[in-house]
């Protein structure tokens, strides 16, 4: 288990309750379970209160935990018969997008989503999550072909933005990154995207202006990174933690603007803690924005997904 800064005393106490498991799995003869369960009980109490009432940055720091569940474990999880899809017939493949199709009980589905790697090896093969513009054309490339057979497209959204690199902006981010939401807007299928981790600017937006937009509770959604807003309002990064309170990047602020549509509770300590409830818990969520959506022609889709845009910033002003 990998702890959060706040987390340092949580971990000293799980680590003396694991110790004293693995003296007691030396030594036969010792009785350690008394300690052991008190101890199990002080960290279940302190975890409670830690995750009771997180800060927006502790928030920030959850959504980023690296054993939180990432796009590629609830495609292999979620998705029977996945059969993934490359390229964009352009320029290259984008190993930061996964996309392909996918049946999400039994129904056949459009899965796109950004992956930003589980270590060292895959990070940096998964660009942390950064998609180039060819992982936007191919994400353009996969609604079309969603739209053209009447699948619904899902999308999984996982990334701190879009790559800023120099042969990324050579080659059109920004033009890709409009594209791709513009082509979400004209999709003529149900389109529901869930915030996974984190929600990063116009490299979300691009796979996020969807009918439907679930947050898990830890995840966070902005424009601009907490330590980015720092250092262009501050010049100082180190103002990280008041730019998340004043940029309302949690799941909980943005529900109440009406920016997205639920909230998917997550396990006690995080997603990180229970991976396989989570996954689950976010299946169960898609099955039924996905349900929510059927019976609506591709008229009315565009219309209601074109008007939920508009609409933003019109509600909740006050709160």
């Amino acid at each position: 288990m990998n702890y959060l800064e706040f987390e340092k005393p949580l971990a000293e106490i799980e680590g003396k309750a694991a110790e004293l498991r693995a003296m007691a799995a030396a030594n036969p003869d010792m009785d350690v379970a008394r300690e052991a369960a008190a101890l199990d009980q002080k960290a279940q109490k302190l975890l409670v209160d830690l995750y009771k009432g997180l800060t927006p940055w502790r928030k920030c720091q959850v959504a980023r935990h690296p054993d939180r569940p990432h796009c590629k474990n609830y495609v292999d999880a979620l998705f029977d018969e996945f059969t993934p899809l490359a390229g964009d017939r352009g320029f290259a493949e984008d190993e930061a997008v996964i996309g392909g199709l996918g049946r999400l009980h039994g129904r056949a589905v459009m899965v796109i989503g950004q992956e930003k790697g589980h270590d060292t090896q895959s990070r940096l093969k998964r660009n942390f999550g950064m998609a180039r513009p060819e992982g936007y054309r191919k994400a353009i490339r996969l609604m079309d072909m969603a739209d053209n057979f009447g699948l619904p497209v899902i999308t999984l959204v996982d990334t701190p933005g879009a790559y800023p690199g120099k042969g990324a902006e050579e080659r059109g981010q920004a033009e890709a990154i409009a594209r791709a939401t513009q082509k979400c807007l004209s999709l003529g299928v149900p389109l529901v995207s869930v915030i996974i981790g984190e929600g990063g600017s116009g490299g979300a937006v691009a796979f996020a202006t969807a009918n439907r937009i679930a947050m898990l509770e830890h995840s966070v959604y902005s424009v601009i990174s907490p330590e980015g807003c720092a250092s262009i309002l501050w010049k100082d990064a180190e103002k990280m933690r008041e730019a998340a309170e004043a940029l309302r990047l949690t799941a909980q602020d943005l529900r109440r603007l009406d920016v997205i549509d639920r909230i998917i509770p997550e396990p006690l300590g995080g997603a990180q803690r229970d991976p396989s409830v989570m996954i689950t818990a976010v299946g169960a969520a898609l099955a039924d924005m996905l349900k929510g959506l059927d019976g609506k022609d591709a008229a009315t889709l565009r219309a209601e997904r074109r008007q939920k845009f508009l609409d933003m910033g019109a509600h909740g002003l006050s709160a």
